[in-house]
């Protein structure tokens, strides 16, 4: 029926109706430069998540299947959040009420080794993923430094090819690295930092920084740019040092302390003040800004990270509650896409699904 309807109707003029085609050509055409575009393929020297994260597979050492890309070595914990409702005048988000909210949380060392010695580097991480009764949820990664080296995800980059290892000596060429930082002036307070910070024995006398701005949602809808951190309760042993010669001892010591006790960190939120930098975090905000205690994050069991609860969670800092939204930080988009891109790399290796992780040209 349909052919012989077509056949009936008047015939059309050669070449009538080609506009049509070009029309739909060409946006069939457009469609496909914007994919590759995204993905790369028509820009290969545009930054892409999977060149940040080659970069740090490189930096890693390369490829440790099943294991993040950044922070490979690490430990599962679990708890709660007690709220108090301080910070609820200034956030609808339910955790902040005077509820208790079950958390599941990593400890882990910054690099993509997961058998690096807790010596090797002086900075430690936590990671919380907190659930509401319906489900919503708040992720937050935090390290044990009060800044960030860089301010976007160009510089990030541009800092992990500088101090990649060199394959002759398996360190960072010193030429390299004293050019990026000299091209980076913005990396001073975190240098100023570092030239203090040691490795050391314990993550729970840490205090972790969310490092990133966010904003926070009242019920009438008025913003408020915050940062957090958590500042532990226990203080025993905070000067003691990680050696080479005990290279997992912070696994040992998290698990002796919480199996003598929970562990205890208070959750302060600090508060901008207008012309305070939120979408910066290589700048610290003046220490006077008013400082909320919001609640207590309490940690009693600990887990091997390979069969424990955080193995199969991505700790995306843009995943986020009702009452808190992101900054506009460039550091936070970069960071999901990161985690989204390790993430995806290291379930396929679980599975077995062959290629996910391949190098791209420029990562080998």
């Amino acid at each position: 029926m349909e052919r012989s309807s077509s056949s009936s109707s008047p015939q059309r003029e050669p070449g009538r109706g080609w506009w049509r085609w070009a029309v739909i050509g060409g946006a069939v055409a457009g469609v496909a430069v914007a994919f590759g575009y995204v993905g790369g393929w028509l820009a290969p020297a545009r930054l892409t998540p999977h060149r940040i994260v080659d970069a740090l597979q490189t930096a890693g050492g390369g490829i440790h299947p099943g294991f993040r890309r950044n922070h490979a070595k690490g430990v599962c914990v679990t708890g709660y959040f007690e709220g108090n409702g301080a910070a609820s005048m200034y956030s609808v988000a339910p955790f902040f009420k005077a509820v208790r909210t079950p958390v599941v949380g990593r400890f882990a060392l910054p690099g993509g080794n997961p058998y690096a010695p807790d010596s090797s580097v002086p900075i430690r991480s936590l990671a919380l993923r907190l659930t509401a009764p319906d489900g919503e949820q708040w992720r937050t990664g935090m390290n044990a430094m009060p800044v960030f080296p860089v301010a976007t995800p160009q510089a990030f980059y541009a800092q992990l090819m500088a101090t990649r290892p060199d394959p002759k000596t398996g360190k960072p060429d010193p030429a390299k690295v004293k050019a990026f930082f000299g091209a980076h002036p913005e990396t001073a307070a975190f240098l100023q930092w570092i030239k203090g910070a040691k490795p050391s024995a314990s993550y729970v006398t840490e205090s972790y920084y969310g490092l990133n701005a966010f904003y926070f949602v009242d019920a009438a809808g008025k913003r408020q740019a915050v940062r957090w951190r958590v500042v532990p309760e226990q203080t025993a042993g905070a000067g003691d040092v990680a050696t080479a010669a005990d290279p997992n001892v912070l696994q040992q010591d998290v698990t002796q302390r919480i199996a003598a006790g929970p562990q205890k960190w208070k959750l302060l939120v600090t508060l901008a003040e207008p012309g305070d930098p939120v979408d910066d975090a290589t700048k610290v905000w003046p220490a006077q800004r008013t400082t909320i205690d919001a609640g207590t994050l309490v940690l009693d069991h600990v887990e091997a990270q390979d069969s424990g609860p955080c193995r199969d969670v991505n700790y995306d800092p843009t995943v986020l509650p009702q009452g808190i939204q992101v900054s506009g930080d460039p550091l936070l988009p970069a960071r999901s896409a990161a985690y989204a891109d390790s993430y995806l790399r290291r379930t396929s290796e679980e599975a077995g699904v062959a290629g996910v992780a391949r190098l791209s040209g420029e990562g080998r």
